[in-house]
């Protein structure tokens, strides 16, 4: 298998066959985690497996195995030693020996020696396996408003006055913390939004970096990818919403331009862009010089994420294009992807199947449809993909696991992944508002609450999961209108509470729904706008 030039190592694909040669020979694992995007991967390939002499270390000591980890995300999840490329050593069963991120060609001498030896002496009894993996119960308890009030402590304890966003080391976007401000401490979100903008979005281009190395949003790493755009748009898109910020709408609208261009394959959204010396041309250069790669690959989850992001755009301004792109990357994974319900990661002979971060986000983008263009066409494939997530995936305790737990590795340990069970019950919570179906809001309470017992432990990061407990908690204002296109339904789209969900019906009058008790009916958008009590449409 040939997954980058220059490379000299003879690769395995990832299964049961690498394993099972690994098993026969006494040999432990070698797993290259990496991904088409990453350009430190790039620098790996070159650098240190396109060396003779450590391609052949490699191959005489090591069952070497390479994964893309956008490709098999459960993979990445199990083993990610911190970023990529990750080296990981297993023993034939799958279990951790020793793991590291980059690696120059001294340290992977000095590493392959040192795994070496530890086989030597210990062979698979030196294996671990990761916390994550070991089974056990979760940390179960009731969905509270103590939740959200925890959420916007640590909000406001981790954010870094000076510069923006949280944390003091690397700073990542954190999509999902910057919405939950936006609603809950706007100072400190759309402060984040302008740093996010200032130092990660690509002026010429298009399109956000992933992250910054340094605490001032220096050094940025400049890989793009589909997902991040998407939740990017959504964040400065919800920025807009709330404040009327013409730069936050200006900001969205080139997210969207990019998506629907660089990031557009013909039929959906591609994967990632690659990073590149490209990004550091002035104007003029990069007009002369080849953009960076774009994997086309077609992942279910972030064309859902795409979709999701650009009805949300349109249903705020208007945009044609933006909700007309996400119908047709909609239509596309349902008809390659999804098979009653189940949905396929990729088009492709090692493509898993009925993966949880598919389903969850697939579902999203479907209710996201269901809103703005109205519910036909899309309620359906909805309720399969729900169906089966809750069928197959759930625990007994409610909690979804990432896939079906069976493959090679640890792949047949299920992992219970919080910030996916939470998009799980965020679009779960939408689905039940749009069907009248109170059996979706029990799941995705139940998903919540095998967590809830942890929540006063959770940081910045786990801000999805409390905006999804205060959605179940307190229920989500439902607005529900006339037919989609209506002045009534432009109106409800715009209530400024970007965790409403807007059920469009066969009625002439709006009504406004706060946790179960409807407003008197509106027939103006501006009385709807007094029924809702959330602040000026757009």
């Amino acid at each position: 298998m040939t997954f980058r030039d220059g490379t000299l190592v003879d690769w395995h694909e990832w299964g049961e066959t690498a394993f099972e040669t690994a098993d026969r020979t006494g040999t432990p694992v070698l797993c290259s985690l990496t991904a088409p995007w990453c350009e430190w991967c790039d620098r790996m390939d070159e650098r240190v497996y396109s060396d003779p002499k450590l391609a052949a270390n490699v191959g005489d000591s090591f069952v070497p195995v390479r994964v893309d980890v956008d490709r098999h995300p459960r993979i990445r999840e199990r083993y990610n030693m911190g970023g990529f490329p990750t080296t990981v050593f297993l023993t034939p069963d799958g279990e951790v020996l020793s793991g590291a991120t980059y690696l120059g060609p001294d340290g992977l001498r000095q590493v392959l020696d040192s795994v070496r030896a530890t086989w030597d002496a210990k062979g698979a009894s030196a294996g671990r396996i990761p916390r994550s993996l070991r089974g056990g119960d979760r940390p179960a308890g009731e969905v509270t408003a103590g939740i959200e009030a925890h959420m916007v402590e640590q909000v406001a304890a981790a954010f870094d006055g000076e510069f923006g966003g949280w944390g003091t080391d690397a700073k990542f976007p954190l999509s999902e913390t910057i919405e939950f401000a936006l609603k809950r401490d706007r100072d400190r979100g759309t402060r984040t939004l302008e740093a996010v903008r200032t130092h990660l979005f690509d002026t010429y281009d298009g399109g956000f970096y992933r992250f910054a190395e340094t605490r001032r949003w220096g050094d940025p790493h400049r890989e793009k990818l589909i997902d991040e755009n998407a939740a990017l748009l959504r964040a400065f898109t919800t920025g807009y919403l709330y404040t009327g910020e013409e730069s936050y709408r200006g900001t969205a609208e080139r997210t969207v331009e990019y998506l629907t261009t660089t990031g557009w394959t013909g039929e959906a959204f591609a994967a990632s862009q690659a990073a590149g010396d490209y990004y550091a041309l002035e104007p003029t250069e990069r007009e002369e010089a080849e953009p960076p790669y774009v994997d086309p690959t077609v992942l279910a989850d972030r064309n859902g994420m795409a979709a999701a992001a650009l009805f949300g755009f349109a249903a705020v301004t208007d945009h044609e294009g933006a909700a007309r792109y996400a119908e047709r990357a909609l239509e596309y994974v349902l008809e390659t992807l999804a098979d009653d319900g189940r949905v396929r990661h990729f088009e492709g002979a090692d493509s898993e199947t009925g993966l949880l971060v598919d389903h969850a986000r697939l579902l999203a983008g479907l209710t996201a449809a269901a809103q703005v263009t109205g519910p036909d066409g899309w309620l359906g494939p909805a309720r399969s993909i729900a169906e089966e997530a809750i069928d197959r995936l759930a625990a007994a305790d409610g909690s979804f696991s990432d896939g079906s737990p069976e493959g090679a590795g640890l792949l047949d340990r299920p992992l219970y992944p919080i910030g996916t069970n939470a998009e799980m019950a965020h679009a779960l919570l939408d689905l039940a508002a749009l069907t009248g179906e109170a059996r979706y809001g029990d799941a995705a309470t139940d998903a919540l609450s095998a967590f809830a017992g942890a929540y006063d432990r959770m940081g910045v990061e786990a801000a999805g999961y409390a905006a999804a407990c205060a959605r179940a908690h307190y229920d989500p204002l439902v607005v529900r209108t006339p037919p989609s296109g209506t002045d009534l339904h432009r109106a409800a789209l715009r209530i400024a509470d970007h965790e409403k969900v807007v059920v469009p019906e066969d009625r002439e009058d709006a009504v406004a729904v706060r946790a179960g008790e409807p407003t008197a009916p509106a027939e103006t958008p501006e009385e709807l706008l007094e029924r809702a009590g959330d602040g000026p449409t757009r």
